[in-house]
């Protein structure tokens, strides 16, 4: 009986089962042509087939795997070295991405224009703006600051180390961009808390017909004018993406539902969230968070039920949920969402959890349970905890606890420098002015330590107009007398509809008389005459604050709301009041 002969499997067959195991990124099929080619002695032989091995490994994560390989591996050309940075780029530890760049470099081989991409992405996963600015220099010396995927790159890596005008240098030099260079840029502004920049760059990429913007764009655009209070580019934004085709795309409309939501307009937010083809998991996020920032607690509620019958929720969904709580002073409903975060759906509190609770226990006066919670988390409480006790101090007038907590933020460094200025005005309520002289010497002494001037936006006819508390000189906007005529009339209605000045945050030992008249110029008291005097009667009014608003403009914006029958709507650091014939959205609690 005749043997048939037997076929030898060559080498172009091994490569072929290797790109399907790389595409399918199945491992172990890899890992036995791997162990047949060593023992074959063809492995180290054939460059093709360990380079498709290292690929293989690298893509399924098989890092160890791969290095091993590549360092037996006789004189590896870019491309390997590539893909092993690319590997450790991607999945980590990024620290030995550098190191092979590194490597590369000293064996005086020539990066690429896709070994630059990967090693900045490692240096932008680890804010190593320095390594950054060196593997900057080298790309220039090659001539690759041209090139649009070397420069989206660059522009990422400066924008994650919060260099965005160094971003905005490299966009600039490449003349020919494409639209991938165009989303680096604007998310480069986006994340770096610059949105009219990046609103001002979409309008410029609108305008060069050629380029039409990306699902990717419109979001980030969008996003940007959520986060600036843009309502008139934020419905320009609406407008244009539905006419360029996104109508019906449920991620460009889920950001637009953040964008009403962020500003102020909740119900035009739920109208686009009902009519979604498809609610994600982002969307009822987005529209949770959107109810819980504007004070509806029982809607938010109302909806993550609704949702959770169909939906599993997430961390994102779970902040939403306890700031509804939280926002809405519901204790008995934050302690049971917060159990049952842990015990029914298995989701660890994280940092943002833990801030809601100890905010929503200290707003009602058990800062006894707020501290204790704060002490025993399984996370390092941050100054967001210490902060959210610390103002509740200050509203229950509890120096004691609010010593403690400002004793722990002052162990965590400056970044938490808006402390002092609450501890002042808490031993300033408590007629404790050698508290308040000790908190402002320390805050001399230390440099770092500097009172942030309030600050408060509102925008009309397409532009933003911006005040400053206790500017009250004419010089500082054209129409500087109009405003303070119509601070002064709206002074007298207030008064005459029963407000009295509530003085007591105002930590200066000087008499009730300056004190209510330092109150009056509030930046959000002047933006909100600024806003009556410029649009018309009834019109609603959104003003943005970089502060917490204070109990004395609360009480005042709230008649005003009445007296003048407008809506008016200020977004502070913390959340949104909606003043409305006299009574705000938060019920006094925030």
């Amino acid at each position: 009986m005749l043997r048939r002969p037997k076929i030898p499997i060559l080498p172009h067959h091994y490569a072929s089962v290797l790109k399907s195991c790389i595409s399918q990124k199945s491992i172990e099929p890899g890992k036995q042509i791997h162990a047949r080619l060593c023992l074959n002695g063809v492995v180290l032989s054939n460059v093709n087939l360990a380079t498709q091995l290292v690929n293989l490994y690298t893509v399924c994560k098989f890092l160890r795997h791969a290095h091993h390989l590549f360092d037996k591996i006789p004189s590896p050309n870019i491309f390997l070295w590539n893909i092993l940075i690319r590997g450790y780029a991607w999945n980590g530890p990024h620290e030995a991405a550098i190191s092979l760049y590194r490597q590369l470099i000293d064996q005086e081989l020539v990066p690429d224009k896709f070994t630059f991409p990967f090693a900045l992405k490692a240096c932008s996963a680890l804010s190593e703006i320095d390594v950054g600015r060196e593997i900057h220099e080298r790309v220039k010396k090659t001539g690759l600051e041209t090139d649009v995927f070397v420069g989206a790159a660059l522009i990422d890596m400066y924008a994650k180390c919060g260099c965005v005008s160094e971003s905005r240098q490299v966009f600039d030099k490449i003349a020919d961009k494409d639209v991938v260079l165009w989303n680096s840029m604007l998310a480069a502004y986006s994340q770096n808390g610059h949105p009219e920049e990046c609103l001002k760059l979409c309008s410029e990429m609108a305008s060069r017909g050629y380029l039409k913007p990306t699902e990717a764009t419109l979001v980030t655009a969008i996003s940007a004018s959520a986060d600036s209070s843009a309502v008139i580019q934020g419905r320009e934004l609406h407008g244009y993406s539905w006419r360029i085709g996104f109508k019906f795309n449920d991620k460009v409309n889920t950001g637009l539902i953040d964008m009403y939501a962020k500003s102020g307009n909740v119900e035009a937010a739920r109208v686009l969230f009902e009519g979604l083809s498809e609610k994600r998991l982002v969307s009822w996020n987005a529209m949770i968070t959107g109810y819980a920032m504007h004070g509806h607690a029982h809607e938010a509620l109302h909806l993550f039920d609704k949702m959770s019958e169909r939906i599993q929720p997430d961390e994102i969904t779970f902040v939403g949920v306890l700031s509804a709580c939280n926002h809405g002073g519901l204790i008995d409903e934050g302690r049971m969402y917060f159990d049952s975060m842990i015990n029914n759906y298995g989701i660890k509190p994280n940092i943002q959890h833990y801030t809601c609770m100890v905010d929503l226990l200290g707003h009602s006066n058990r800062l006894d349970e707020a501290y204790s919670l704060a002490m025993n988390m399984n996370v390092a409480p941050d100054c967001g905890v210490w902060g959210a006790l610390l103002n509740s101090c200050k509203i229950h007038k509890n120096v004691e606890m609010g010593e403690i907590a400002f004793e722990r933020l002052i162990e965590m460094g400056r970044e938490c420098s808006g402390s002092y200025v609450i501890m002042s005005n808490i031993y300033a309520q408590a007629g404790k002015w050698e508290g308040v002289a000790k908190v402002r010497k320390s805050m001399r002494e230390t440099k770092s330590i500097k009172k942030s001037v309030g600050c408060s936006w509102v925008e009309v006819r397409g532009k933003v107009h911006a005040f400053s508390c206790g500017d009250n000189s004419n010089t500082s906007h054209p129409m500087w007398d109009d405003i303070s005529a119509e601070l002064n009339e709206l002074g007298g209605l207030i008064a005459a509809a029963g407000y009295v000045a509530n003085v007591s945050p105002v930590f200066y030992d000087v008499e009730s008389d300056e004190k209510a008249e330092m109150m009056r110029w509030h930046s959000e008291r002047v933006a909100v005459a600024f806003g009556l005097i410029s649009t018309p009667a009834r019109s609603k009014l959104l003003i943005t604050k970089n502060l917490r608003i204070c109990e004395d403009c609360h009480v005042a914006v709230k008649i005003v709301s009445r007296v003048k029958e407008r809506e008016i709507v200020v977004r502070d650091v913390n959340r949104y009041h909606r003043f409305v014939c006299g009574v705000c959205s938060c019920g006094d609690f925030w």
